[in-house]
């Protein structure tokens, strides 16, 4: 039996549209006792979700001067990254707005080209192919000399030769090893 001073602000968000588990989750109620109160008032189940993945991302964007777009949704608690729920998967906005404007999923991370930190624009979503594909272009305008075979430790650059955004390669597995390295404070 549900807590008698939270039926009342259950009808009225039963009454309102919203779902079992969104009023369980705002009420901090047993969905079961809403889904009973629901039937009591004999109001239909809210269909899970009635949006599309891309549809429900627009609604978490906002414009802002530019051309770019900023996350209105949910964040990844440490890192900031702009993230989304929908029917039980989650996803980054990134991987999203790549798709929106590819019509594929990326191949790798993907991130903001245009230097706005968690930009979410689709034109401005770049995957580790493309990005790695502009900073090798970079490099060739900029007159930087060939990336070598291998890195000062051995490892094949093929493979983990990355470049940075100034088009300066580094080594990926370096950069792991470093990081597993350093102590943690």
């Amino acid at each position: 039996m549900p807590n008698p001073t939270k039926v009342e602000p259950a009808r009225e968000l039963l009454r309102a549209g919203l779902s079992n588990s969104a009023i369980a989750r705002q009420l901090r109620m047993d969905k079961h006792d809403v889904a009973k109160l629901r039937a009591e008032m004999g109001l239909a189940n809210v269909p899970a979700q009635p949006l599309t993945v891309e549809q429900k991302w627009r609604q978490r964007v906002r414009e802002l001067p530019g051309g770019h777009l900023e996350w209105t949704g949910e964040r990844q608690r440490t890192s900031g990254t702009p993230l989304m729920r929908h029917s039980g998967q989650c996803y980054t906005a990134a991987r999203i707005a790549y798709r929106i404007q590819h019509g594929t999923d990326p191949a790798g991370h993907a991130a903001p080209g245009c230097g706005l930190t968690h930009c979410v624009a689709p034109e401005h979503i770049d995957d580790t192919a493309r990005r790695q594909r502009d900073r090798a272009a970079l490099r060739i305008v900029l007159g930087s000399p060939q990336r070598p075979s291998r890195c000062r430790h051995g490892h094949d650059q093929a493979e983990h030769g990355r470049l940075g955004p100034n088009g300066v390669a580094y080594c990926a597995a370096c950069k792991t090893d470093r990081k597993s390295a350093s102590p943690t404070s």
